[in-house]
């Protein structure tokens, strides 16, 4: 566990890159936001959380069975307070992406278009297609 990243992970990094690709600058871990999200645009109100597939529990329900009891207690728990700190950012205005591990692998250019229009930047920033 020691070993597990809480910051500047792969994913991270990736959307990172794609962010920067398009000229955008953005503060990371604003610890003064509920869940320390991991990209804030403060100026347009925009929050996004990369989320790796296992710690929070992507289809969590299919598999949770497959884990021990300390593991499942665990990741359902992070569950849990990534619900609780996406309600408090929404009752607080800002606007919530969260982008899975899976995601940024499968599709990274669909990941961009999503931060993209959440930014209001879609058409100015991403080019022809």
């Amino acid at each position: 566990m020691s070993r597990i990243r809480g910051k500047g992970t792969g994913p991270e990094r990736a959307v990172a890159a794609m962010l920067h690709g398009v000229g955008l600058d953005w503060e990371e871990h604003a610890g003064d936001l509920p869940g320390r999200p991991d990209f804030v645009f403060r100026d347009k109100g925009v929050t996004i959380f990369v989320d790796g597939d296992f710690w929070h529990g992507w289809r969590f329900p299919l598999w949770r069975d497959k884990l021990s009891e300390k593991w499942e207690a665990k990741i359902a728990a992070t569950r849990a307070r990534d619900r609780k700190n996406h309600q408090r950012l929404r009752r607080k205005g800002w606007t919530v992406l969260r982008i899975w591990e899976h995601q940024i692998r499968k599709d990274p250019d669909r990941c961009l278009e999503r931060i993209l229009v959440a930014l209001g930047e879609s058409e100015a920033r991403a080019g022809p297609k």
